[in-house]
């Protein structure tokens, strides 16, 4: 058998790698053993099934930006809660149940204000310091972005 580098490729690891690479969504998946290093990264076509989903994204942050440019002056004076990744936002633990959180409500520390799905991964962000819930500047189901300011605490 015709050996292609100094070590042998473990083709059948390389096969299982792709077919994780494929039923997680990852883009890239890099295993290491002893010397030995694989690396998959996703096909074209896989990355081109990722654009659409990130182009739609782009669109509704311009919707938003109008909102967000009367309140920094109320930012000032609150704590911007903002978003540790990119995903979709959802206001409420299902689909038809109460919101977390309102305009108005009282928050302590440590309490849920809102999910963000990455990746069908419910990630609960939580408030960072008590207070009243002064803004919310997302609205449920909508794309999030990493860094955008989700709602103001005051």
């Amino acid at each position: 058998m015709p050996k292609t580098s100094k070590f042998d490729i473990d083709i059948a690891a390389i096969r299982k790698l792709a077919k994780l690479l494929e039923e997680t969504g990852l883009s890239e998946i890099e295993y290491a053993q002893g010397d030995s290093k694989i690396r998959c990264v996703a096909r074209a076509d896989v990355m081109h099934l990722a654009a659409p989903v990130a182009a739609p994204s782009a669109i509704p942050t311009p919707t938003p930006a109008p909102q967000t440019e009367p309140p920094p002056e109320q930012k000032s004076s609150g704590t911007a809660i903002t978003s540790p990744m990119v995903g979709t936002a959802y206001m409420a633990p299902s689909p038809g149940a109460t919101p977390f959180v309102k305009v108005g409500d009282k928050v302590k520390e440590g309490d849920t204000l809102l999910i963000i799905e990455a990746m069908k991964v419910m990630n609960p962000i939580k408030a960072t310091k008590s207070g009243v819930v002064g803004l919310i500047l997302v609205e449920d189901a909508k794309p999030v972005e990493f860094g955008e300011t989700l709602l103001v605490l005051e």
